[in-house]
């Protein structure tokens, strides 16, 4: 005769055997269920972008970010896809001359206005001044960065000849001026892992020095 442990052992692992069984063919349904019963997605909707000067028309699920409408409709993918929560800066592109992170805003948002992203800067035949200082000063680095690090240093020097003021101005009537710190608080929402800062600071200064220079001729 068996002895009583064995049974209990073989008792155990029929009782287990028997439950797996009984939840894996009870899973397709209930997987089923689940499918059925899930929200319709919304309809697309139409929407028009300017892009680097060309009309687009899209149609799109009213969810679509800017930065997926872009790279995964466009297929613009210079613009990049880093954090996709607003902190890394990866993402920013231009929109009607200012400077926005495309993964917090919706395609539908922008319905009419025009986008200007690293590929409409310039061309590797004739790069933006600040696509060249970049290769000069070695701004660019592992390169994942530097898309938004470039159409947001683009933006800075803009913003400071419109005078736009920042955080670390002293004094806010004042005209800001394309100081270090100014640059550098301006620049604060753009990471680089690789640790580029002073490389892009210094390719900022070049630029901001060009157009200083050529205001004064």
């Amino acid at each position: 005769m068996a002895d009583s442990s064995e049974f209990t052992v073989s008792r155990r692992g029929m009782i287990v055997g028997g439950a797996a069984t009984a939840m894996a063919a009870s899973a397709p349904a209930e997987a089923q269920t689940q499918r059925s019963t899930m929200p319709a997605d919304p309809p697309a909707m139409p929407v028009t972008l300017k892009v680097n000067g060309k009309p687009r028309t899209l149609s799109l699920d009213p969810r679509t970010t800017l930065l997926d409408s872009l790279r995964e409709h466009l297929h613009l993918t210079g613009t990049k896809k880093g954090c996709d929560h607003g902190q890394c800066g990866a993402c920013t592109v231009l929109v009607n001359g200012e400077r926005i992170n495309s993964c917090l805003s919706l395609a539908l948002q922008h319905d009419g206005d025009s986008i200007t992203t690293i590929e409409g800067l310039g061309t590797p035949e004739k790069l933006h001044p600040m696509q060249a200082a970049f290769v000069r000063h070695d701004g660019y680095q592992c390169g994942y960065c530097t898309p938004g690090q470039i159409c947001s240093a683009v933006a800075v020097l803009d913003e400071i000849k419109r005078g736009v003021p920042s955080h670390v101005q002293a004094d806010l009537t004042a005209r800001p001026q394309a100081s270090g710190i100014e640059m550098r608080e301006r620049m604060s929402g753009n990471i680089c892992r690789c640790g580029a800062y002073s490389n892009i600071a210094d390719a900022m200064r070049e630029v901001a020095g060009a157009d200083v220079a050529g205001a004064k001729a």
